[in-house]
């Protein structure tokens, strides 16, 4: 039998993770899922007291976790919980660029009425600022931090190199107009930096891959999707598979493209939407 065992190849034991926006949702599930396949963990997020207790909560259940608190936007925060991160665990072998928020103004409400502080030629300028701010000059941020580490470190294996995974949207791929134009533009943003970032970085070993949720429940946007029933209900009415995701079914991608499984991919932007990108995504009503 030719080369390692196939889950052999999931096998993140040793190695150490950072995952920005790690206080909740997807940016939790990615510290949640690391920690469960043996990696030391640092979570970070604006969210101090949110970032603390999660990280308490995965070291009473035996895993090894620490958080940092980080707003991605400010490069010199990330570069500091990368260094604080190097100096816990000797490395870093894997991060995640999740970070990210919905500042609304979308042209469609969730509700399907058409949103008049949504249009372009009224919309909000300091929400385009604060959008493009954190889901595209964080992930750069992010990215910069983790590639200098990782350059400057072996891995644990003594192989050098890692694996970054950005969090994108499949809104880089399709017309959300739920979301919002600073959103999507960012999240498009997103998708090409990735492929610069892999293009460069693979000579050092660093493979990075954008992970492209369709519609998660999660605190984004301030959970209004689960504050909202009919939101919810018009949400999945628009998916395919007829259902948003919870965000445990994320956790079996971020792995194999955190670990040596993924070894063959970088510069991949995975969908993981429900069949969102199939079609146009019609308005409600």
């Amino acid at each position: 039998m030719a080369g390692p065992k196939t889950l052999d190849q999931f096998d993140i034991k040793g190695r150490s993770a950072l995952v920005t926006g790690a206080a909740s949702g997807i940016g939790l599930a990615y510290a949640e899922c690391m920690a469960e396949a043996g990696a030391r963990v640092t979570l970070t997020d604006i969210d101090a007291e949110g970032a603390e207790r999660e990280a308490k909560r995965l070291v009473d259940e035996g895993y090894e976790a620490r958080w940092d608190v980080c707003d991605v936007s400010q490069l010199d925060q990330v570069a500091a919980a990368f260094d604080n991160h190097v100096a816990a665990y000797g490395g870093c072998d894997i991060a995640f660029a999740n970070a990210g928020l919905d500042v609304g103004g979308g042209f469609w409400t969730p509700e399907g009425d058409r949103n008049p502080e949504g249009q372009i030629d009224v919309y909000d300028p300091q929400r385009w600022y604060k959008s493009i701010g954190i889901n595209l000059t964080g992930v750069f941020h992010t990215v910069r931090e983790a590639a200098r580490v990782m350059k400057a470190h072996e891995r644990n294996d003594h192989r050098r190199g890692g694996s970054i995974v950005i969090t994108s949207s499949n809104a880089a791929e399709v017309n959300e107009a739920i979301v919002g134009v600073p959103y999507m533009a960012a999240k498009a943003g997103v998708k090409h930096f990735m492929r610069h970032a892999a293009y460069e970085l693979a000579a050092y070993g660093i493979r990075v891959n954008a992970i492209a949720p369709g519609p998660f429940v999660t605190n984004i946007g301030d959970g209004w999707v689960k504050k909202n029933p009919a939101a919810k209900k018009a949400w999945d009415e628009l998916v395919p598979v007829g259902r948003m995701a919870e965000t445990h079914q994320i956790k079996p991608l971020a792995l194999l493209l955190a670990s040596d499984a993924g070894s063959y991919m970088t510069g991949a932007h995975v969908m993981i939407d429900g069949g969102m990108q199939l079609g146009p995504i019609k308005p409600i009503g």
